[in-house]
Parts: C-alpha cells; sequence; structure tokens
C-alpha cells in the first residue's frame, strides 16, 4: 500500500515494481493456508505468465503492468481495511446500525437501502456483514415463523441493494478504481454524476419492487411501538465520517493533481488511525500506545486473516490483465472486430455480461479486466467515457447483488440462513432483470446526450 501511494504521487514504476513484488510474496505467503478455489487462481496466473514469456516478446512489460494492477487492488482493499477496523470499534457507528434495524415496516426497507448504502461507502460488503448481522439480531426475537422469514429475507435484500449501489460510483470502490484505470479518458469526476444517478436508480428501483410484491401474510404482524430517535442525530456518526472522507479525497485530489485512487489510499488509513486514537481505551493506557498497538494487531492478525480475499483480489486483477494481453492478438487473429459493432450495443451487452459472468463464477474484477481492453476505446467508438465507465459499473453492481460467488451474497446467504444461489438470483431475479433494462435505456441516453 505504501509504494502504491509512494507510485501515484511520483509515478516511478519502481514503487509499482517493488508493491508487485510485495505482493507476490505475500500470495506466495499465504497459498499454503487459503482454499483449494483461490489456488486455482494462483495456477491460471502462472500458467499465463508461463504462456506469456513463451509467446510474446513484450511479456515482460505487460507482466510487470499486471503485477502493478493487481498491487494496487490489494493496496485499495488494505486502506479500507484500515477503516473498516477503526468503524468496527466505534459505539456510535454500531448505534447507527442498530437504529436502522429497528425501524418501523413501512420505513425499514428505505432505511436500509440508504444504511447498506452509507455504510457501504466505508465498510464496502463489510456494510452487509454489520447491518445483516444486527438485522439478523432484530428479526431473531419475532416468535412468527413466516413473519420472520419475510422479514429477515427483505431486510437483507435492502442491505444488499443499498450497497450495490455505490459500486455504481464510489470512489473508494474496487469497481470505479479499476474501471477508471482501464476506460480511456476517464476519470472519477468527469463520471461521478452520472454514475450517481445510476446508483439512485438502483435504489428507486428496489424500493418500489418491494413495494410491489410485498408479501401477504397469514395473520397480520403484532403492532409495534414508533422508533423515537431522530435520524440526523442517529445517523450523524456515519455522516460525519463520509463527509471527512469524501471531501478530503476531493481535496487532496484537486491540491495536488494525484488521482483520486491514490487519494483514497493515501487518506483513508490516516483517518483510520486518527478515529482510533480517539476512541476510547483502557484506562491506564496512553492514547500514543493503544494507537499503536491497534496498529500492530492490524498488520499482524487482522490483515492475515484477510488472507483468501487478498489472494483472489490480487490474482483477479493479474489475471485479468495479463490475460486481456493475450487474448487481444488471438481475437484479431479470428477476424473478430468489435469496432464493426454498433457502439449501443456493446455498451448495453456490457450491462448483462459481467453479471452474467457472475453466474458462472468469474469475479467481476476478472471479467471487466479481461473483457473491457478488447473493446475500441471511448473515442473511437464515438461516445463519451462516462456512458462505458456507467455501463461498467451498473453491471458490476448487478453482478453484487446476484452472483453466488462475490462476497456480499455469500455473507447475506449466510446471515439470511439460505444457499447462495436462493440470496443472489433467488431474491433478486426480478430485480436484475428490471434494473438491466433501466441501465441500459441510462446508458443509451448518455451516450447519446453527453
Amino acid at each position: 500500500m505504501l509504494c502504491m501511494i509512494a507510485l501515484e504521487y511520483t509515478q516511478a514504476h519502481i514503487f509499482g515494481g517493488l508493491a508487485g513484488a510485495f505482493s507476490v510474496l505475500s500470495v506466495m505467503v499465504f497459498a499454503p493456508r487459503i482454499q483449494t478455489s483461490r489456488l486455482a487462481f494462483v495456477a491460471i496466473g502462472a500458467g499465463l505468465t508461463v504462456w506469456a514469456a513463451a509467446t510474446r516478446p513484450d511479456w515482460t512489460e505487460a507482466t510487470l503492468t499486471a503485477l502493478e494492477r493487481g498491487a494496487m487492488i490489494v493496496a485499495l482493499f488494505t486502506a479500507l481495511s484500515a477503516i473498516r477496523n477503526a468503524a468496527m470499534g466505534s459505539a456510535g457507528i454500531l448505534a447507527c446500525g442498530r437504529f436502522l434495524a429497528r425501524q418501523p415496516p413501512g420505513l425499514r426497507y428505505t432505511a436500509l437501502t440508504i444504511g447498506g448504502h452509507l455504510f457501504g461507502l466505508i465498510l464496502l460488503y463489510g456494510s452487509i456483514s454489520l447491518l445483516g448481522s444486527l438485522a439478523a439480531e432484530s428479526t431473531a426475537k419475532e416468535a412468527d415463523a413466516e413473519l420472520r422469514r419475510h422479514r429477515i429475507r427483505r431486510m437483507m435484500v435492502a442491505i444488499q441493494r443499498g450497497f450495490a449501489s455505490t459500486l455504481c460510483w464510489s470512489p473508494l470502490g474496487f469497481s470505479m478504481a479499476i474501471t477508471i484505470t482501464i476506460v480511456p479518458g476517464a476519470s472519477w469526476s468527469s463520471v461521478a454524476i452520472p454514475c450517481l444517478i445510476s446508483a439512485v436508480l438502483m435504489m428507486a428501483t428496489g424500493w418500489a419492487l418491494d413495494a410491489i410484491f410485498k408479501p401477504r401474510l397469514a395473520t397480520p404482524p403484532p403492532p409495534r411501538l414508533p422508533e423515537t430517535g431522530r435520524w440526523l442525530v442517529q445517523l450523524r456518526p456515519l455522516l460525519v465520517l463520509l463527509a471527512v472522507i469524501i471531501s478530503g479525497v476531493l481535496a487532496l485530489h484537486l491540491l495536488t493533481g494525484v488521482e483520486v485512487i491514490g487519494a483514497v489510499m493515501s487518506l483513508v488509513p490516516a483517518a483510520a488511525i486518527l478515529w482510533i486514537a480517539m476512541q476510547p481505551r483502557p484506562r491506564g493506557t496512553g492514547r500514543m500506545s493503544w494507537t499503536a498497538d491497534r496498529i500492530m494487531l492490524f498488520v499482524t492478525r487482522d490483515v492475515p486473516h484477510y488472507r483468501g480475499e487478498i489472494v483472489l483480489l490480487f490474482m483477479a486483477g493479474f489475471i485479468g490483465s495479463l490475460g486481456s494481453f493475450l487474448l487481444l492478438p488471438l481475437v484479431q487473429a479470428q477476424g473478430l472486430d468489435f469496432g464493426a459493432l454498433p457502439p449501443l450495443l456493446l455498451i448495453v451487452s456490457i450491462i448483462w455480461i459481467v453479471p452474467l459472468t457472475g453466474q458462472l463464477g468469474m469475479n467481476p474484477i476478472l471479467a471487466v479486466s479481461l473483457l473491457v481492453p478488447l473493446l475500441p476505446s471511448p473515442e473511437t467508438m464515438g461516445i463519451p467515457p462516462a456512458a462505458l465507465v456507467a455501463a461498467i459499473t451498473g453491471g458490476w453492481a448487478l453482478a453484487g447483488t446476484t452472483s453466488p460467488f462475490t462476497a456480499s451474497v455469500l455473507i447475506a446467504a449466510t446471515l439470511g440462513r439460505v444457499t447462495p444461489r436462493e440470496a443472489g438470483i433467488g431474491w433478486n431475479g426480478v430485480y436484475i432483470l428490471v434494473m438491466g433494462a433501466i441501465l441500459s435505456l441510462w446508458v443509451v441516453a448518455l451516450a447519446m446526450l453527453l
């Protein structure tokens, strides 16, 4: 992470090489203790490297680029894990989550969708774990089994869709960080508003479908006392945190000229350290020693705990980058010219292809890194970069609600006590069809109007 921050500010690729080397060493250390499915990605990456070395004279540069791409993803994950670690120790953040989960039926879906979105901006899929656990805690006291089943499903769906909508636009997420890296001419500042509208469309559509398909219960639910807490007061810790992070990232981006991802990687860990320093600590423990101990625990305990995710994220970025480098000449040799296809067809297809590959077990990082470089640039297609970025991140968000192989769906399935397939396509099948059609119309409008 520190090497990638240095790369962002200096553009000296020696730091990118060091980050790639540290990432490879991390994979080697973690590999003996991860699942076999993760090891398969390591084997594929090694095979692609051998293939590149045997067939391409410029394989060294392509491999270094792939290493740098994977290292960037791991660095961003590490930075965001730091703020997630700080948030999980905050009583104010936990109280905010409980407030959202306690809302009455008429407001619960809206509250958890908005909460899933706001928490997701900072905690990534940790937002599903946090809010989902609190939702499961609140429904466990319900005596009626039918009511309990419907309630936990609707609450988990609301949290899922709220989190997934962050993938459309968040400067802190992998979807935006990777997409603006591989789409020529794209920057977060130029695509933020169109992609934020995509997120609003996702949340509004989810709310409408929940209202339309609201289950009819055999017996009416018991009356509940209204929630007396004030929204702004209860949500203040989360809103202040978001305001500090987002405004800080934008200020750093504007003042230094560093890309948004570099601003995120450098600001977020610093904010996490300051937040930990301000949290309550054991009596008799100095603030400096308490903070230092928490940092050391994060490095020596928490980061190794994420070893499976780290290996998967690094290998997905590496395989996608090197795989697209190897596939491009093969595609051209077969006479396949994506530039001959209508640009609007290409960008609409991306919305549907990314969630489809998610059903086949392909991580969105891998799918996007592998497929998007095969497409013509937005300039060649005659469309604005924002339209292509909105299509990619929109498809990524749909994959985040339906793929049984993504962390968000797996966590929702565990908390909802259903299979990942049920928590994904079972709960969100109609949603993805409706939302895919809406996003298709939206990106076509962007391509024609911008």
